[in-house]
């Protein structure tokens, strides 16, 4: 770099602050996720299934950009993994009786 060249502006790191409510830091459990999706953004329901009842409970709804999903399904993967270097591999349990004979209306 000679003397009339200015250095590259370095980009700043934005530090993040994320707060949580009481009740949300809870959590809700879900036991079914649903998805669709738009050319705009996808829906992710999660839900509560009990054993032996007809009705399921949407605990929350999450609507997202396909760009922030795909982030989501990257971050998600890459848990997932780490996860199971550290305790082994997640076996998928064959759906249940009630799960195997649901509609969704």
């Amino acid at each position: 770099m000679n003397k009339d060249q200015k250095p590259e502006p370095q980009p700043q790191t934005l530090q993040l602050q994320v707060e949580i409510d009481d009740v949300t830091a809870q959590g809700a459990y879900a036991n079914l996720a649903l998805v669709a999706h738009s050319a705009a953004e996808f829906v992710m329901d999660f839900v509560f299934l009990q054993p032996q009842q007809p009705k399921a409970k949407v605990r929350a709804r999450i609507i997202s950009s396909p760009g922030h999903t795909k982030r989501f399904l990257k971050a998600l993967t890459e848990n997932v993994a780490r996860y199971e270097q550290v305790f082994g591999e997640i076996k998928e349990l064959a759906p249940g009786p009630d799960e195997k004979n649901i509609r969704l209306h």
